[in-house]
Protein backbone atom coordinates (compact mmCIF):
# COMPACT_ATOMS: atom_id res chain seq x y z
CA UNK A 1 0.00 0.00 0.00
CA UNK A 2 2.57 2.32 1.02
CA UNK A 3 4.57 1.40 -2.37
CA UNK A 4 1.32 2.51 -4.95
CA UNK A 5 0.97 5.89 -2.76
CA UNK A 6 4.80 6.35 -3.59
CA UNK A 7 4.35 5.94 -7.00
CA UNK A 8 1.19 7.58 -7.10
CA UNK A 9 3.05 10.18 -5.64
CA UNK A 10 6.44 10.26 -8.12
CA UNK A 11 3.93 10.52 -11.28
CA UNK A 12 2.31 13.35 -10.13
CA UNK A 13 5.45 15.09 -9.40
CA UNK A 14 6.71 14.50 -12.57
CA UNK A 15 3.62 15.15 -14.18
CA UNK A 16 3.50 18.34 -12.27
CA UNK A 17 7.36 19.43 -13.32
CA UNK A 18 6.85 17.95 -17.12
CA UNK A 19 3.90 18.96 -17.81
CA UNK A 20 3.79 15.82 -19.61
CA UNK A 21 1.73 12.97 -19.65
CA UNK A 22 3.77 9.74 -20.43
CA UNK A 23 1.97 6.90 -23.13
CA UNK A 24 1.42 4.33 -19.99
CA UNK A 25 -0.97 7.02 -18.25
CA UNK A 26 -4.47 6.88 -18.78
CA UNK A 27 -5.72 10.53 -19.11
CA UNK A 28 -7.52 12.21 -21.39
CA UNK A 29 -9.26 15.95 -22.31
CA UNK A 30 -12.20 15.54 -23.57
CA UNK A 31 -13.81 18.97 -24.97
CA UNK A 32 -17.54 18.13 -25.25
CA UNK A 33 -18.47 22.26 -24.46
CA UNK A 34 -20.38 21.09 -22.01
CA UNK A 35 -19.35 21.18 -18.30
CA UNK A 36 -21.30 20.46 -15.20
CA UNK A 37 -22.37 24.17 -13.87
CA UNK A 38 -20.94 26.23 -16.68
CA UNK A 39 -23.66 27.76 -18.77
CA UNK A 40 -23.15 27.38 -22.11
CA UNK A 41 -25.24 29.19 -25.56
CA UNK A 42 -27.53 26.73 -27.17
CA UNK A 43 -29.41 26.59 -30.91
CA UNK A 44 -32.94 28.55 -29.70
CA UNK A 45 -34.36 26.23 -32.16
CA UNK A 46 -33.49 23.04 -29.65
CA UNK A 47 -36.58 21.28 -28.98
CA UNK A 48 -35.43 21.54 -25.10
CA UNK A 49 -35.76 25.26 -25.72
CA UNK A 50 -38.51 25.45 -27.23
CA UNK A 51 -40.23 23.35 -24.47
CA UNK A 52 -38.43 25.45 -22.08
CA UNK A 53 -39.91 28.30 -23.54
CA UNK A 54 -43.65 26.96 -23.95
CA UNK A 55 -43.29 26.18 -19.94
CA UNK A 56 -42.63 29.83 -19.31
CA UNK A 57 -45.49 30.70 -21.50
CA UNK A 58 -47.88 29.11 -19.53
CA UNK A 59 -46.23 30.31 -16.36
CA UNK A 60 -47.01 33.81 -17.42
CA UNK A 61 -50.37 32.95 -19.11
CA UNK A 62 -51.61 31.53 -15.73
CA UNK A 63 -50.26 34.43 -13.70
CA UNK A 64 -51.58 37.48 -15.80
CA UNK A 65 -55.17 39.01 -15.94
CA UNK A 66 -55.23 38.94 -19.35
CA UNK A 67 -57.78 37.91 -21.35
CA UNK A 68 -55.91 36.23 -24.53
CA UNK A 69 -52.95 34.34 -24.19
CA UNK A 70 -49.47 34.74 -24.72
CA UNK A 71 -46.88 32.91 -27.16
CA UNK A 72 -43.66 32.93 -27.88
CA UNK A 73 -42.57 34.56 -31.13
CA UNK A 74 -38.77 35.14 -31.32
CA UNK A 75 -36.17 33.04 -28.54
CA UNK A 76 -33.02 35.95 -29.01
CA UNK A 77 -30.78 34.37 -26.57
CA UNK A 78 -30.57 30.55 -24.58
CA UNK A 79 -28.44 29.10 -22.54
CA UNK A 80 -28.14 26.21 -20.96
CA UNK A 81 -26.43 24.77 -17.83
CA UNK A 82 -26.41 21.19 -16.18
CA UNK A 83 -27.19 21.36 -12.56
CA UNK A 84 -29.19 18.53 -10.88
CA UNK A 85 -30.73 18.15 -14.46
CA UNK A 86 -31.08 20.88 -17.12
CA UNK A 87 -31.50 24.76 -16.05
CA UNK A 88 -32.44 26.71 -19.34
CA UNK A 89 -31.65 30.86 -19.31
CA UNK A 90 -33.95 32.49 -22.01
CA UNK A 91 -34.28 36.05 -23.71
CA UNK A 92 -37.40 36.16 -25.56
CA UNK A 93 -40.68 37.86 -26.88
CA UNK A 94 -44.14 37.12 -26.47
CA UNK A 95 -47.27 38.38 -27.90
CA UNK A 96 -50.64 38.82 -27.61
CA UNK A 97 -52.82 36.33 -29.68
CA UNK A 98 -56.09 36.01 -30.54
CA UNK A 99 -56.91 33.15 -28.09
CA UNK A 100 -59.03 33.72 -25.08
CA UNK A 101 -57.91 31.90 -22.04
CA UNK A 102 -61.98 31.00 -21.29
CA UNK A 103 -61.66 28.62 -24.59
CA UNK A 104 -58.96 26.80 -23.23
CA UNK A 105 -57.14 26.25 -27.10
CA UNK A 106 -53.76 24.97 -28.18
CA UNK A 107 -51.64 27.55 -28.12
CA UNK A 108 -49.67 26.34 -31.53
CA UNK A 109 -53.16 26.91 -32.99
CA UNK A 110 -53.36 30.61 -31.93
CA UNK A 111 -52.26 33.51 -33.99
CA UNK A 112 -50.81 36.49 -33.51
CA UNK A 113 -53.11 40.19 -32.45
CA UNK A 114 -53.17 42.21 -35.57
CA UNK A 115 -55.58 44.59 -34.04
CA UNK A 116 -53.20 47.63 -33.14
CA UNK A 117 -55.31 48.58 -30.37
CA UNK A 118 -54.42 44.75 -28.81
CA UNK A 119 -51.49 43.78 -29.93
CA UNK A 120 -48.64 43.75 -27.63
CA UNK A 121 -45.28 42.21 -27.34
CA UNK A 122 -43.56 41.75 -24.40
CA UNK A 123 -39.56 41.64 -24.12
CA UNK A 124 -39.06 38.67 -21.60
CA UNK A 125 -36.11 36.55 -19.60
CA UNK A 126 -37.03 32.93 -18.06
CA UNK A 127 -34.96 30.32 -16.19
CA UNK A 128 -36.57 27.46 -16.42
CA UNK A 129 -35.32 23.82 -14.37
CA UNK A 130 -35.73 21.03 -16.47
CA UNK A 131 -35.85 17.66 -14.37
CA UNK A 132 -36.14 14.88 -17.06
CA UNK A 133 -36.06 11.72 -14.68
CA UNK A 134 -39.04 13.36 -12.47
CA UNK A 135 -40.62 14.74 -15.23
CA UNK A 136 -40.67 18.31 -13.64
CA UNK A 137 -39.98 21.56 -14.73
CA UNK A 138 -40.18 24.64 -12.76
CA UNK A 139 -40.02 28.61 -13.66
CA UNK A 140 -38.19 30.18 -10.81
CA UNK A 141 -37.75 33.51 -13.19
CA UNK A 142 -39.76 34.70 -15.17
CA UNK A 143 -39.08 39.42 -15.86
CA UNK A 144 -41.44 40.22 -18.54
CA UNK A 145 -42.00 44.21 -19.59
Amino acid sequence: MQLACALLALGSLVLSATGDLTPDVCSQIFHSGVYPGFPRTIKTNDPGVLKAARYSIERFNNCTNDIFLFKESHIRIALVQIVKGLKYMLDMEIGRTTCKKTKHPILDNCDFQTNHTLKMTLSCYSEVWVIPWLHRFEVPVLHCH
